[in-house]
């Protein structure tokens, strides 16, 4: 069974408008104002609330902004659960591709170190979690991205097997997740980095969700042999 696995934030879903929106509810709570921007910080929004507290928060000397940080977390998650989907959408294409891949017989799921009641939330109410066989987050394991059981098991629960399966993600976590875990890597060229995530020597790089299927048949293919 091939298994296609998704990154949410940055891959699926553009929702930096949502996060840097929490982080500066949290920081104003801090004292700090609303220093992030949504243009400007989307690529650091893209990799998490921790990122995103530690960019605004850089004038601090290390002990005090890890302080800040891990303080200002919980308050992050709190605000981002209250306004999770008020700017977020679903990247032109998605989901056409995600048919696709169903319509070929692929099993699907996702893997991301947004924490797995946020994720199940946020898929919830774009109403797309039924599209997929399995989802694992930042705390469904007792280890997130990029070490490679998070991948091993969203293929596991989806029902594939890790020698015919891939990510689809937007980051360097991705793509070392990938590798770390013996699968093919497909970065998506719409986020923040754009078409440079070539130089991190993914498997492949699509421009366009349209394009997400041919790929897969290339580096997936699909067992035509018929038992004996």
């Amino acid at each position: 069974m091939r298994t296609v696995i998704f990154d949410l934030d940055g891959t699926l879903a553009d929702t930096s408008g949502d996060l840097i929106a929490a982080a500066n509810a949290c920081l104003r709570e801090l004292g700090t104002g609303d220093p992030l921007e949504p243009g400007r910080d989307a690529g650091v929004a893209f990799h998490g609330g921790r990122a995103m507290l530690e960019r605004a928060l850089r004038q601090l000397p290390p002990p005090e902004r890890a302080a800040a940080v891990e303080a200002g977390y919980p308050l992050l998650l709190e605000a981002y659960a209250r306004d999770i989907d008020t700017h977020t959408t679903l990247y032109p294409g998605a989901m056409d591709a995600v048919a696709a891949l169903r319509a070929a017989g692929c099993r699907l799921g996702i893997c991301t170190n947004k924490p797995a009641a946020l994720a199940e939330l946020l898929l919830d109410r774009l109403g797309v979690r039924g599209a997929f066989d399995s989802l694992i987050g930042a705390d469904t394991l007792s280890v997130r991205k990029p070490d490679p059981a998070t991948l091993h098991e969203a293929v596991r629960r989806a029902g594939g097997a890790p020698g015919h399966a891939l990510l689809v993600g937007d980051t360097r976590t991705d793509r070392d997740t990938a590798r770390a875990a013996g699968m093919p890597c497909v970065l998506v060229g719409f986020g923040p980095d754009g078409a440079g995530v070539a130089a991190m020597a993914p498997e492949a790089v699509i421009g366009a969700y349209h394009e997400l299927p041919p790929v897969v048949q290339r580096l997936l293919p699909a067992d035509t042999t018929s038992p004996a």
